[in-house]
């Protein structure tokens, strides 16, 4: 099975987008939905996720993940791979969600396990199975064991990418060492993305091809710029975008994801601030330690944005002066 747009989907910063919601009603924001989006894609994402843990899936009807699909899609416009979340704890609800995300325009599936029942290692292979033979779009496994309550076994990703369930990993576990584990047991066709920011670099480095990012909300050209100098060897830089980034890295888990990154999204004017309940709004101590995390950033965020405009995507070089000492506009 081939991967619709798979040099990108497959590498490099891909942002998991938040879902906003309206102030006055609650209600979900496409329009910003599709501006947050398309910010991601001209600052160098790679790809975006809709629908997943940091877009609140959890806490949105069927309906509404399916508005947000397509508005991502809509915004988007075909120029990066647009990946769905597919959670439900019943593996008939999750297939269902995963025929129709296709149909509205996504082009790969991140599923996790069934979050609260704790399905066994078959149960867990048997779930992607009957979502990968209902939607025929790539797979990509989402290990997230402090959100689902169960962990996927090594061998058991290696048998479902050996039948082809599977074109890639998303791994939110902060194992380093099991890049290395899964190349030994899936070969270098295995795509592994990190789905943990503050160990995206080191998880490159033990074999990684990407990370499916939290901060890139924030900050894609950052993220984005970390990730290319990476795959240019630019070692120097990339570890100095890693020092960079490494507070806003922590702050941003502070409280329960994406409590913080809503936070910051508000105090930048991306998007209301205020998950849905039964999460609340990020605390007053929390957003000043988020405004002191980005406050240095944002200059050089909106600097390498502009010439990723100027020069194409991927195409712009980070200065290794000091990013500067005030916040910009992050629009």
């Amino acid at each position: 099975m081939l991967m619709r747009h798979q040099s990108m989907i497959l590498r490099g910063s891909i942002s998991a987008l938040v879902t906003p919601f309206r102030a006055g009603d609650g209600e979900l924001d496409e329009d910003t939905l599709g501006r947050l989006a398309e910010r991601a894609v001209s600052r160098g994402a790679s790809g975006v996720v809709v629908c997943g843990s940091t877009g609140e899936a959890a806490a949105m009807t069927p309906d509404e993940q399916l508005r947000a699909i397509h508005a991502v899609d809509e915004a988007v416009g075909g120029r990066v791979p647009v990946i769905a979340g597919i959670g439900a704890p019943c593996t008939q609800a999750a297939v269902a969600m995963a025929a129709a995300a296709g149909k509205c325009g996504a082009s790969a599936l991140l599923c996790a396990a069934p979050p609260y029942v704790r399905p066994s290692q078959e149960g867990l292979q048997a779930h992607l199975r009957a979502i990968g033979s209902a939607s025929g779009l790539p797979i990509i496994l989402y290990d997230v064991p402090s959100r689902v309550g169960v962990r996927f076994e090594d061998q058991t990703i290696a048998r479902l990418f050996e039948k082809g369930i599977i074109s890639a990993v998303k791994d939110a576990t902060a194992d380093l060492a099991r890049p290395a584990n899964l190349r030994r047991l899936c070969g270098a066709d295995l795509r592994q993305l990190s789905g943990d920011d503050a160990t995206a670099l080191a998880h490159l480095a033990m074999g990684g091809s990407g990370c499916i990012s939290v901060t890139a909300n924030l900050v894609p050209a950052l993220c984005a710029g970390m990730q290319e100098a990476w795959l240019e060897r630019d070692f120097e830089r990339a570890a100095q975008l890693r020092d960079w980034l490494s507070p806003l890295h922590q702050a941003l888990f502070t409280e329960t994801n994406p409590v913080p990154v809503k936070g910051a999204m508000g105090l930048l004017g991306l998007c209301d601030w205020k998950p849905r309940l039964p999460l609340v709004r990020a605390s007053d101590a929390v957003l000043a330690e988020l405004e002191a995390a980005f406050r240095e950033l944002m200059l050089m965020e909106d600097s390498l944005a502009r010439s990723l405009g100027r020069h194409g995507h991927g195409a712009a070089r980070v200065d290794r002066a000091h990013p500067g000492v005030s916040a910009a506009s992050a629009r």
